[in-house]
């Protein structure tokens, strides 16, 4: 199947913007926008006035559909140069003064001093086997304001989730659109509801 090299923003003040990301190699894989549709149903309206970390942007089709739907601001992370080099310019284009782009690995970028977000889109490449470490990293190292979020996104071939949640953590909710696997965690018993029966399928 041959990859697509543009998505629009779905939802917000940037309804229906187009993110034309460039080629490289591995190519890019957006976050479909049947995935993005479902997390930010569940994200409304918590997601006003937020910061926001997207780890390994790429598209940037989760940042930019963050800040379209009120978030306050938003940080993208991206370690190829040309990839992040069309972020920067989409967030000019764009005027979205509060968005910064960093060119870094994900891990290199977690050993900076921590800034806090209230919602993280950690949505590394499938074949990523360090995703424990980002987790456990993000979760521990001062990253997260109370009552943070953290969005996790996995291919359904691998099976169950392949993250270690780290105790106190739990998910919220749970999805599945074609082959992509996807959830939210929060920090257990924060007063926010019964979490959904939890299934991520075969």
């Amino acid at each position: 199947m041959t990859p697509s090299f543009r998505v629009r923003v779905i939802g917000g003040r940037l309804r229906h913007r187009p993110l034309r990301f460039p080629r490289v190699q591995p190519p890019i894989r957006p976050t479909p926008g049947a995935v993005r549709e479902t997390l930010f149903n569940w994200l409304l309206p918590q997601i006003v006035g937020t910061s926001c970390l997207d780890l390994f942007a790429g598209s940037g089709a989760l940042g930019f559909e963050a800040w379209s739907r009120g978030a306050r601001s938003v940080h993208f992370v991206e370690r190829e140069a040309q990839v992040a080099a069309y972020l920067e310019r989409q967030r000019a284009t764009f005027g979205m003064r509060e968005a910064t782009v960093s060119q870094a690995d994900a891990f290199e970028f977690l050993r900076r001093p921590a800034a806090h977000f209230d919602v993280v889109f950690l949505d590394p490449p499938f074949q990523e086997t360090r995703r424990d470490q980002l987790l456990e990293t993000l979760i521990s190292g001062d990253w997260l304001n109370p009552g943070a979020q953290i969005f996790l996104e996995w291919g359904r071939q691998v099976g169950g989730c392949p993250f270690r949640i780290p105790k106190g953590w739990d998910f919220w909710r749970t999805s599945r659109s074609g082959q992509v696997v996807f959830g939210l965690i929060r920090e257990s018993g924060l007063g926010l509801g019964q979490p959904d029966r939890l299934s991520f399928g075969d």
